[in-house]
């Protein structure tokens, strides 16, 4: 079960951004799962989807049809956070969804001022959650670095794969760009190992290369291959719904455990 102690009050939630700039990965699965066990917890999860697919909304039974307005109303047209968000099959779980609009929103952030602080203006006033996580394109554009601006810290998910490895670095770069340029106190949250396969030899060899090297900050939950994770968007719903008692289910449980526990550390180091 997940640990229900409450996160101290602070004057504005904590922003979380599940970043990675290679597809793929298992972040929107992330993002869903662990938004949907962290509300479980009795957290008051608000889930931004600022990826043009809109797969995260797609995930938790959103037509199309009904997502407007959305992300891209909140980063180019200013309008509010809480006229934005809907909520979701999950207590304590809201959404602003990613319409069809945000495709082109790249391209607009270019012209507007300020325009790597637009999502970190928009959440200024954001005082209805206690967690905000926001689930970015799979690149390395204005949309992701208005989510690196506006976050505290980043969850990257890296996929147990060879390659996965070649583009943790130049995200690693990324984060110390946005550090030193826009958002000095954003932190490296962690790194979650995804699609981890213990029969694949390669699996075991991802996983020990990464936590040689980057230590405490792998979290010690892995998100197994699971078929379940894989079916549950198809069926709008987050996998501890559809089956809670699926392995990969369980893993997003621990993981949220985990993050909270993490969130308790840090709360407890500043005060």
């Amino acid at each position: 079960m997940l640990d229900p102690a409450p996160v101290p009050p602070s004057a504005r939630p904590r922003v979380i951004a599940i970043a990675n700039q290679k597809g793929g990965v298992g972040k929107t699965t992330t993002a869903i799962n662990l938004a949907t066990a962290l509300a479980a917890a009795g957290r008051l999860v608000t889930l931004l989807d600022l990826d043009p697919q809109g797969n995260a909304s797609t995930g938790l039974g959103l037509p199309v049809d009904q997502r407007s307005p959305g992300s891209y109303a909140l980063l180019i047209e200013s309008r509010p956070l809480a006229d934005l968000t809907r909520p979701t099959g999950v207590p304590n779980f809201s959404i602003v969804p990613a319409d069809q609009d945000l495709a082109g929103a790249e391209i607009e952030l270019v012209a507007l001022t300020r325009r790597e602080y637009r999502l970190r203006d928009a959440l200024a006033d954001a005082h209805r959650s206690d967690l905000i996580l926001l689930d970015c394109p799979p690149s390395l554009g204005l949309l992701t670095v208005n989510a690196l601006v506006a976050a505290d810290a980043v969850l990257v998910p890296l996929q147990c794969e060879f390659f996965a490895l070649e583009g943790l670095s130049q995200l690693m770069r990324t984060l110390e760009a946005v550090r030193r340029s826009f958002n000095p106190r954003l932190a490296l949250h962690g790194i979650v190992l995804t699609m981890y396969d213990r029969r694949n030899n390669l699996s075991e060899q991802v996983a020990a290369d990464v936590r040689a090297f980057f230590g405490e900050r792998v979290y010690q939950t892995m998100i197994p291959r699971n078929i379940r994770l894989s079916e549950a968007p198809s069926h709008g719903k987050p996998a501890l719904l559809y089956d809670f008692r699926s392995p990969g289910s369980q893993a997003y449980v621990h993981l949220a455990s985990e993050l909270l526990r993490r969130e308790r550390q840090l709360n407890e180091a500043l005060s």
